[in-house]
């Protein structure tokens, strides 16, 4: 139940698949439940354009797909240029009388390193120009399709096998980019956080972006067993502790105004997320505490941001 002008409303969810079963993802993979969640808050009448990544690569082996919309497979680097290029022509088209005039859902997806480093530029580029676009990043932490390379969105401490734990360090080095806040900082209509772990709100966020006019960004926190080496049974608990530990906050930023959307009477210790994944195994005491105290900084801050909302 959600409320709404201050009544109860029952959610409903479509029990069509857009998403197809019969990928190939990894057992109990955070991101494809993701995908599939978005899609049902999309519908039909979307277009999407998808980086390579682990999306592509588990939705269209040759000749097969999962997809039961328009996809696009684009390079790496362009998700936002080719989806934004998608949302003129669709445009230019109904203003020439080619098609009919209607809402079509001009949707980017890539992964963390899609986003956050090889096509930042491009998606800056999009959010600047002001295209009536929602991209979507579902964050897995790291370039996991090619064999778990560190990204800027590893976070601090994760061993990857280009920041590999050893004697001389704890693994990534950096902290994690804050890809919510550049999106935001282009002062586009709609950003937001979601993660699967919380369906309604992750689809509820997907529609709201991309019915909003104007570009919109969603930040999707995809949990990984084979990255973050957990059992694939524990992806959404893993999920919910992110949030529960105030790892990865959920909220949305709507024209400026900044609100929580899931807020935990108090934080849990970050170690009751630390200790599920064999990524931080390795981290001592001190490495720990560091980043319990980053992210209760971060928190804090984030809940100034809303209060003075």
């Amino acid at each position: 139940m959600r409320e709404k002008f201050g009544v109860f409303v029952p959610r409903v969810v479509t029990k069509e698949e857009y998403f197809a079963p019969g990928h190939r993802a990894c057992q109990g993979c955070g991101e494809m439940l993701a995908v599939r969640l978005a899609m049902k808050a999309l519908g039909r009448n979307t277009i999407v354009a998808c980086a390579t990544g682990c999306i592509e690569i588990v939705s269209s082996p040759f000749p097969y797909t999962s997809w039961r919309v328009p996809w696009i497979h684009v390079a790496f680097e362009n998700t936002a240029a080719v989806i934004s290029g998608v949302e003129a022509g669709l445009k230019a088209m109904m203003r020439k009388g080619r098609i009919p005039p209607k809402k079509i859902f001009c949707v980017g997806m890539a992964g963390d390193g899609g986003t956050s480093d090889i096509g930042l530029q491009a998606l800056s580029g999009a959010l600047e120009r002001g295209h009536d676009m929602l991209y979507l990043c579902f964050d897995n932490e790291a370039y996991m399709n090619t064999g778990i390379q560190r990204s800027s969105a590893t976070p601090f401490g994760a061993a990857t096998t280009t920041s590999p734990a050893g004697k001389k360090s704890w693994g990534q080095m950096t902290w994690k980019k804050n890809m919510p806040e550049i999106a935001a900082a282009h002062d586009i209509p709609y950003v937001a956080t979601a993660c699967p772990s919380y369906p309604f709100d992750l689809m509820e966020k997907v529609k709201k972006g991309a019915e909003i006019e104007g570009p919109a960004y969603i930040h999707i926190l995809s949990p990984c067993p084979t990255g973050w080496r957990f059992p694939p049974n524990l992806s959404i608990r893993v999920g919910r502790l992110a949030v529960e530990t105030g790892v990865f906050p959920l909220y949305e930023v709507e024209r400026g105004r900044y609100r929580l959307s899931i807020r935990p009477p108090a934080l849990r210790p970050v170690e009751d997320y630390l200790k599920l994944q064999g990524r931080f195994r390795h981290l001592p005491p001190e490495a720990r505490e560091k980043i319990q105290q980053r992210v209760t900084e971060q928190y804090e801050k984030l809940l100034k941001k809303v209060e003075s909302s």
